[in-house]
């Protein structure tokens, strides 16, 4: 009988310096996407798939994130009093039960393989999932969900994977395809950042990870791979020389690469106009904008 993936890590350590200066005093993870943080979409998306215990791998200068999800009795008996139900509501909506929650400090910045490791005492012999807040991605059926009833068939090491340019692959862990059948491929083998011309294909795995708890045994034993960093990557790669099942799975939705400025503008864009509160008068101001250019050049 399969386990069900109950335990989510969210690797959010990282300082956020291509935000500086904003990140100087704000986790880049609650940064705000339309009025949501980022870290609120990578929660919804866990619950959505059943995730019940939230593992949150951070570092010093994180206790405004860890604030976000604490209950806020002075804003709620505010908004109660003034009867301003539906806010009340929508805060309640970002508490998280006690004990659902558990930080644990990343006191070296020696990268993701690394920042999974620091979590496991607190995963036992069960698959568990990995979701990096960067990557947010905008789905009718939450990402991480998809994943989730792919791997119940599957089981093994099933990660989100997505086609990108040849030009970019270097930016990320692709995969060496032993079988494709669609929207699950099998793999056998991971590259972390290969030099461009060198890639094994342009199926690139992305911020969403179903993990089995062999990967943490591996993690044990990795060196420092790819930019002097603990490589998760290696650490799944190390699944298939073992002869362990590691799956590739093509997500349906956009996904938005939230780390980047460019990215987190693109986001900013695609959820807003997706809002049927803002559609209008923000797809007004956006045409506006780009007459303003047209008629500059």
């Amino acid at each position: 009988m399969k386990r069900k993936v109950t335990k989510a890590i969210f690797p959010v350590a990282g300082m956020g310096t291509r935000f500086l200066p904003a990140t100087k005093s704000v986790p880049k993870e609650i940064m705000t996407l339309v009025d949501r943080p980022l870290i609120q979409y990578a929660i919804d998306e866990a619950r959505a798939a059943g995730i019940k215990e939230f593992l949150f791998v951070t570092s010093r200068g994180k206790g405004a994130l860890e604030d976000y999800f604490d209950i806020a009795p002075t804003l709620e008996a505010k908004l109660r009093k003034d009867g301003k139900t539906e806010l009340l509501d929508l805060l309640k909506s970002t508490n998280m039960e006690s004990g659902a929650i558990a930080y644990i400090r990343q006191h070296k910045a020696l990268g993701l393989g690394h920042a999974v490791w620091c979590a496991r005492r607190l995963i036992t012999n069960e698959p568990f999932a990995v979701i990096l807040p960067d990557d947010v991605i905008a789905a009718e059926k939450p990402c991480l969900q998809q994943m989730v009833e792919a791997h119940e068939e599957t089981g093994g090491c099933v990660v989100a994977a997505m086609e990108v340019p040849h030009d970019k692959v270097s930016s990320y862990g692709v995969l060496d395809i032993k079988e494709d059948m669609g929207a699950m491929v099998s793999v056998k083998g991971m590259v972390e950042k290969p030099a461009v011309g060198t890639e094994p294909s342009n199926l690139a795995v992305i911020g969403r990870y179903i993990l089995t708890p062999h990967v943490l045994r591996n993690l044990n034993k990795i060196k420092q791979g790819a930019g002097g960093e603990i490589q998760l990557t290696d650490a799944i790669a190390k699944e298939i020389e073992q002869g362990r099942d590691v799956y590739g799975y093509r997500f349906r939705g956009q996904r938005f690469d939230c780390g980047s400025k460019a990215g987190f503008l693109q986001a900013t864009v695609a959820f807003g106009l997706a809002r049927e509160d803002l559609r209008d008068e923000f797809l007004q101001y956006l045409n506006e904008m780009v007459s303003l250019q047209q008629a500059a050049q």
